[in-house]
């Protein structure tokens, strides 16, 4: 937090940018550093490019023996909307915004449009945790950081402190 990339509009890209190796190694470095700091999604401002890209990671049971894995999906130009009005409030968290938590309210569904890393078509209807995720890295696209979206500072919490009060 306090690098002024965090703050700004980041800029779409042509489908052509996409292909090329530049674009294809930050989607490579992005999901490397979100599967090393343990994350659930990063964002291209997040590793200070200015470009509409954010990866989101998705639980997958592969082999249908209960047993999860983080699939991380890249989002390029994405677009949201909300289904619906319902919002819940719940907690998160950023890699930008290290050791801080607090509640922030979302829309409960949503529906993404984006392009795949070959620049294909991706088009999905979200709900709860996943749709909080892609919620959170898409504002990050837009300079808005989750303590933007927060309605109250009441459950504003360091980690620490958020381990020992807050969590159920």
């Amino acid at each position: 937090m306090g690098h002024p990339v965090l703050r700004a509009r980041a800029r779409p890209l042509d489908r052509g940018e996409i292909r090329t190796p530049a674009i294809q190694k930050l989607i490579d470095d992005m999901i490397e550093t979100m599967e090393e700091y343990h994350g659930v999604g990063l964002a291209a401002p997040q590793v200070h490019e200015s470009v509409r890209i954010f990866i989101a990671g998705f639980e997958e049971d592969a082999d249908g023996d209960g047993e999860t894995t983080i699939v991380p999906v890249p989002f390029i130009n994405p677009e949201i909307a909300s289904l619906g009005s319902e919002k819940v409030a719940d907690w998160e968290g950023c890699l930008s915004i290290p050791d801080i938590r607090g509640q922030v309210p979302r829309h409960r569904r949503i529906r993404v449009r984006a392009l795949d890393r070959d620049a294909r078509p991706v088009d999905l209807q979200l709900e709860d945790f996943s749709a909080r995720v892609v919620q959170h890295e898409n504002d990050h696209l837009d300079g808005v950081l989750f303590f933007d979206r927060m309605t109250s500072f009441e459950s504003l919490t360091f980690m620490e402190e958020f381990s020992k009060y807050w969590r159920d």
